[in-house]
């Protein structure tokens, strides 16, 4: 049996900076089949990189989501479009979850929606093998830009289109924190001067993509959402603003 100290732990990530060091050390302690593996386990998360690498894994709407290198790690305030993703599906719906990182909207669709079509597609190899590990052969998973990664045969069919695409400001990326800016693909976190380049790609080509009555949902930030709704409505499609505060997520809705 491997000897745990995990006051001593506590204290090494509190040095490094962690503001939940006893959930974080909680959370090593038992990933680690001993105190060597701890020892990497902490040696790697005190040098920076996100809890959930160094961990393999991401708690996500009571799913455990595979996280690799380099990939975006899913977020709580996610769980908000996931929500919105799920209450707006139906069995035999196509559903897809674009910009899918970790594929963590699809898999929680999967969860929650029996009998739903699931594609799930991001422009980054390194995305779509990580989604492909978390969805099995239960949703298809597709590398490319945007719509350009669908099957053609979707165009006119999605009942639910998600993304999570990126939506921070050029500028403001080297103020993201340090564990954001060195491990995750900037592709994944860079949405342009305005942080609404992807979106505006998204708004533009949505209706073309829904079935009628289907709906486009967007995460964004509380301070653009405004001008993510307006995209959509620019695109002919009824738009409203979800909020919540619990999740800190923000999300506009599009409606052909």
């Amino acid at each position: 049996m491997p000897v745990r100290h995990e006051p001593a732990v506590v204290a090494r990530l509190r040095a490094a900076g962690s503001v939940f060091a006893e959930e974080e050390a909680a959370l090593l302690t038992a990933e680690a089949a001993d105190d060597a593996e701890l020892a990497v386990l902490l040696e790697r998360r005190t040098a920076g990189e996100p809890l959930e690498v160094v961990l393999g894994w991401a708690l996500f709407r009571g799913l455990r989501i595979a996280v690799e290198p380099g990939v975006f790690v899913p977020r709580r305030r996610t769980e908000l479009l996931a929500r919105e993703a799920v209450r707006a599906a139906s069995a035999g719906a196509v559903v897809v979850d674009l910009c899918c990182g970790t594929g963590a909207v699809a898999a929680a669709v999967l969860a929650a929606v029996p009998g739903a079509e699931v594609h799930a597609a991001d422009v980054d190899p390194a995305a779509t093998r990580c989604a492909r590990r978390n969805l099995g052969g239960a949703a298809a998973v597709h590398t490319g830009d945007l719509y350009d990664a669908l099957p053609a045969s979707l165009r006119g069919r999605v009942g639910v289109l998600a993304a999570n695409a990126p939506y921070v400001p050029t500028a403001a990326v080297g103020t993201m924190p340090r564990e954001a800016r060195e491990h995750e693909a900037l592709v994944a976190l860079d949405g342009g001067a305005d942080g609404l380049d992807l979106h505006r790609r998204i708004a533009s080509g949505a209706a073309s993509w829904l079935a009628p009555g289907g709906r486009v949902m967007i995460e964004t930030s509380r301070s653009q959402a405004a001008g993510t709704a307006a995209l959509l409505r620019g695109a002919g499609l009824r738009t409203r603003i979800v909020h919540s505060s619990a999740l800190d997520g923000t999300v506009a809705l599009g409606r052909r």
